[in-house]
C-alpha cells in the first residue's frame, strides 16, 4: 500500500489550502477542515467577530475548548470503566472457578 504523503485540497471560508499528509490521515484532515470551516462561518455570520484572523482564532479556541471538555470527560470515565471491567473480570473468574 502506498504510504507516501499526498497533497489534499481543502477549502475553508472560500479559500483553498493544499496540505500534505499521509493517505491514512486524509479523511480525518478533510473532516477537521470541514469542522473548522463550519465554526469560522458561524463566527463570521454572527457578526460579532470581524476579520479573518480573529475569526480563525475564535473558531480554533472554540474547537480547542470542545476538545478539552472531551478529554476531561474521558479522564473521568476511565476510572469508572476500569472498575466496571475489573468487576466483570472477577465475576467471570468466579463463574469459571465454580464450574
Amino acid at each position: 500500500m502506498n504510504k507516501k504523503p499526498q497533497a489534499v485540497s481543502l477549502t475553508i471560508m472560500g479559500k483553498e489550502y493544499k496540505i500534505v499528509c499521509a493517505p491514512d490521515e486524509q479523511i480525518d484532515l478533510i473532516q477537521s477542515a470541514g469542522q473548522l470551516d463550519v465554526q469560522m462561518r458561524k463566527m463570521r455570520d454572527s457578526g460579532k467577530v470581524t476579520g479573518a484572523d480573529k475569526i480563525a482564532v475564535m473558531a480554533a479556541l472554540n474547537l480547542a475548548h470542545e476538545l478539552q471538555q472531551l478529554k476531561n470527560q474521558t479522564a473521568m470515565l476511565n476510572p469508572v470503566l476500569s472498575e466496571c471491567l475489573a468487576k466483570m473480570t472477577r465475576k467471570i473468574e468466579n463463574v469459571l472457578e465454580n464450574q
